[in-house]
């Protein structure tokens, strides 16, 4: 008498595949547009460098144009997560690319600050919902014994965007008094790579699951189960150990929408998640989109303080590395806390850094462990909620984070006011302390299936 077993399931196999060249092209493919929105968050940093001159902004205005966007960015994560749990993941994320892609090469024709922020506006409604959605997108998609690595690795590639925008902040910008419109138009390069990521990448096959659409998730499996391996399972630290299943509630279901995330099984998870958002935001976006402005005012001119901008973003892709290889070492909590303590006293050091190799020394190392900070909270945010309303859920985090961005470079002016630079990179570095903290209030899901109900 034989014994039939049951089927594997969607999520079983995607769980038990090696690194395979459609994994690879999902991870590229998300991971440039991923580049692109960095690029595109980062020029807005060197652009309120030039219109402070060019335009005379007041301190006032130039941080309405840096939260302008930030803004933007809060109500499309809240609604972009939520348009992915219900249109699919795919979808959202070539519309949200053409969206700010061609938002952003219309910035280039603007003669003032009023239509600056508009666009501005429409630019953050594409990025903020982007971002979440590719995370959780590619999440849905990796390997379990391997996941938290590659999405580590897809938040590299904001490492390769910004430093495109800071080689452009330092070549383009200032080559003519148009330098920032020609920045601008480089811009709309997202809107026809959008077309490439809506043919070319396929749906979440769980997302695919959940909406009871069997056949498309088949297919979706398979075309990775028939893909040439890059790696074997046995190329990873952790292949050795099968991936755990995921804990889930007995009989239980998850409704989707936001109210979800309060119920009492995720409610300490939200709150941990929303709380770490929010400081490491805050901090984030406070220095690095003023890190030009602040050299100028510090005596640098305009070339040089482009200059170590540079030279500063350079250093974020070893601590993406760094991450990349730690995650799955450590852990996501372990590792995520220790670089946020590596940039709460990073952020000491370079606000009162005062010759000019301790300005660079200092700010490459706030680059090394924030964007390492960052590869690891990416890749803890989509693991924390099941499918129906893991994209809801990032969405919402990344827009709560949003809010602080859009309150940081308003803060700013203020602060260096009060204190100078010293003051303002002590507060950062409370709020990198502060998400240290609330870092061991997340679960740690390390090798471990995701929740599939």
């Amino acid at each position: 008498m034989s014994i039939r077993t049951a089927p594997e399931s969607v999520s079983d196999r995607l769980d038990g595949l090696p690194f395979t060249r459609r994994h690879l092209r999902v991870l590229t493919g998300s991971g440039v547009g991923w580049a692109l929105d960095a690029m595109d968050v980062g020029l807005i940093s060197f652009v309120i460098a030039v219109l402070a001159q060019q335009w005379s902004l007041t301190g006032t205005e130039a941080s309405l144009i840096a939260s302008a966007g930030f803004l933007g960015m809060a109500v499309g994560a809240s609604l972009g997560g939520l348009l992915a749990d219900r249109i699919g993941r795919r979808s959202v994320f070539a519309v949200t690319l053409l969206v700010y892609g061609l938002a952003t090469g219309a910035s280039a024709l603007v003669g003032g600050v009023a239509a600056l922020l508009v666009l501005r506006f429409i630019v953050g409604l594409g990025l903020g919902a982007e971002l979440p959605v590719a995370s959780t997108y590619v999440s849905e998609l990796a390997p379990a014994r391997i996941r938290g690595r590659v999405i580590v690795i897809l938040e590299a590639f904001w490492a390769v965007g910004w430093t495109a925008a800071a080689l452009i902040g330092f070549f383009v910008i200032p080559a003519s008094e148009d330098g920032w419109r020609w920045a601008f138009a480089l811009g709309a390069v997202p809107a026809a790579y959008a077309l490439v990521v809506r043919w070319g990448l396929p749906e979440s096959a769980r997302w695919l699951e959940r909406r009871g659409r069997a056949g498309d998730a088949e297919a979706v499996v398979r075309s990775f189960e028939t893909s040439p391996a890059l790696f074997p399972r046995g190329g990873t630290p952790t292949a050795a150990t099968p991936p755990a299943p995921a804990p889930t509630v007995e009989g239980s279901r998850v409704r989707a929408g936001v109210a979800a995330l309060w119920s009492p099984e995720f409610r300490l998870r939200t709150v941990c998640l929303w709380l770490v958002w929010f400081c490491v935001n805050f901090s984030y976006y406070g220095a690095f989109i003023w890190i030009p402005s602040i050299l100028v005012a510090q005596g640098y001119d305009l070339v040089r303080s482009f200059g170590f901008t540079l030279i500063i973003t350079l250093a974020q892709l070893p601590g993406y590395a760094a991450a990349a290889w730690l995650i799955e070492v450590w852990g996501r909590r372990a590792t995520l806390s220790v670089f946020l303590v590596g940039s709460a006293v990073a952020a000491v050091l370079f606000g009162t850094a005062t010759s000019e190799a301790t300005v660079i020394a200092t700010g490459m190392a706030l680059s090394f462990f924030n964007l390492g900070a960052w590869g690891a909270l990416y890749a803890i945010t989509p693991e924390t909620y099941p499918t129906s309303v893991r994209a809801t859920g990032a969405g919402w985090a990344a827009g709560v984070g949003r809010i602080a961005s859009i309150i940081a470079p308003l803060a700013v002016p203020p602060l260096l006011a009060l204190g100078g630079a010293p003051v303002l990179f002590v507060v950062f570095a409370a709020f990198f302390a502060i998400a240290a903290a609330g870092a061991w209030g997340l679960s740690d899901r390390r090798g471990r299936a995701l929740d599939d109900r």
